[in-house]
């Protein structure tokens, strides 16, 4: 098998890999008729952007939570629950819109229950995973669940913009509750003994309490979740900002604004399998990654056509999963396991939680500035936060970065006079 996909001769693996994929597809195809419903029953970036904020808004609110579930109980059966209520969730939307009874405040209150169900879900997916694979797999275990979620990424957002136009968005929240059968049956189908139970003694709020305090002790983790957190809140829109884009810059309709989303999936399905065949990942790859997306937002959010703004997304999407494949695969790589779950929540919680707060105020900017400043500014402020968050925890580690531009251009980082000082004292 190639190393690209060496994960899969894993069954377990393989199975939840399958299911999953099914459901990736329905999800995309609901954010692209979620996003339009609320443009057809509104026509307000603002009220789009809310919507997206009350989707993300229980990573922040519950993420901490979820991870302390996820450490405390089989992850196979807690993932089971979550697939059920995402699907009611979804199935109640479909039947509002068919009915013709649905209001955009329906919409507000799914989508805030659709992203509980998602908060409670995801850190008990990103932990199960390192329980199907063994510690060399990981890695190439992570970038696959991502290409899977990328493909379907290709595939959703433009079946879901066809389909809205022949018979409407109602449908298509039906064939995403529906999908959500596919990863229900693979659990399943999974080997309970491969499950490990990681129940004990310890009262919830003194498991979330020992997590934080991990994190608080490793400046590591702290600098990833930083540069993640910057990424998520004001990069990480595009859910938002292309359907302004689309219709605001370029005057498009459902189908153009869908297939933004497929042609930034080809770069971002590029990219995670390009991830898969790294076997370890490095801390500075997050750094680079970050700060390179950044660079490339800004130029798409410069493209005078919507050719040229479309084919720009496609290397905006590789360097974003680079980013993402990174600091997923660096955290679970790195952590103790029985703190792995709310390891992943807190890192959930700041790359998907900060969405509330920049959503908004990115769907602000488009509405007041213009609809490319909504991409813009994210790039901005991806690259200023990622330099931001590695100089001062860099130093609060005791390093110094020194850049060099030839004979190529890198960065040496190095301990700091003072802390060898420190360290020749203490000896």
């Amino acid at each position: 098998m190639s190393p690209t996909f060496r994960s899969l001769r894993i069954r377990d693996y393989r199975l939840f890999w399958s299911g999953m994929a099914v459901s990736n597809i329905g999800t995309w195809m609901q954010r692209v008729a979620q996003d339009w419903l609320v443009l057809e029953l509104t026509g307000s970036g603002t009220a789009l952007g809310l919507t997206t904020g009350l989707q993300f808004l229980p990573y922040l609110l519950v993420g901490p939570f979820a991870g302390v579930l996820a450490d405390r109980f089989p992850k196979r059966l807690l993932l089971m629950a979550t697939q059920v209520f995402l699907g009611l969730t979804a199935l109640v939307l479909g039947v509002l819109v068919i009915t013709d009874v649905v209001a955009v405040w329906h919409v507000y209150v799914l989508a805030a229950a659709l992203g509980l169900g998602t908060a409670v879900d995801n850190p008990a997916r990103q932990a199960y995973v390192s329980e199907l694979v063994g510690a060399d797999d990981l890695t190439n275990a992570v970038s696959l669940n991502s290409a899977s979620f990328n493909a379907a990424r290709v595939v959703g957002p433009a079946t879901a913009g066809f389909l809205i136009v022949l018979v409407g968005t109602g449908p298509v929240f039906l064939l995403n509750a529906l999908s959500f059968g596919g990863p229900l049956i693979a659990l399943l189908l999974i080997r309970p003994a491969a499950v490990v139970a990681s129940g004990g003694s310890v009262g919830g709020l003194a498991m979330m309490r020992d997590g934080l305090r991990y994190v608080r002790d490793r400046p590591d983790i702290l600098q990833v979740l930083a540069v993640v957190g910057v990424v998520g809140t004001f990069g990480l829109n595009f859910q938002l900002t292309t359907a302004l884009v689309a219709t605001e810059v370029f005057g498009k309709g459902a189908a153009e604004y869908g297939l933004l989303g497929s042609v930034m999936a080809v770069g971002s399905l590029t990219g995670a399998l390009l991830a898969a065949r790294r076997v370890h990942v490095r801390q500075r790859l997050v750094v680079l990654a970050a700060v390179v997306f950044g660079v490339l937002e800004v130029l798409c959010g410069l493209m005078p056509t919507y050719t040229l703004f479309m084919l720009s997304l496609i290397p905006v999407g590789m360097s974003a999963l680079t980013l993402i494949t990174a600091a997923n695969s660096y955290l679970q790589g790195s952590v103790a396991p029985e703190v792995r779950g709310r390891v992943m929540a807190l890192y959930l919680a700041v790359f998907m939680g900060g969405t509330p707060l920049g959503a908004p105020l990115v769907g602000w900017l488009g509405e007041t500035y213009g609809a490319r400043w909504s991409i813009i500014a994210g790039g901005l402020a991806s690259i200023g936060g990622t330099l931001l968050a590695t100089l001062l925890l860099t130093r609060r580690r005791g390093l110094v970065i020194r850049p060099h531009l030839l004979p190529r251009p890198h960065l040496d980082v190095e301990v700091s006079q003072r802390v060898l000082a420190q360290r020749a004292g203490a000896g």
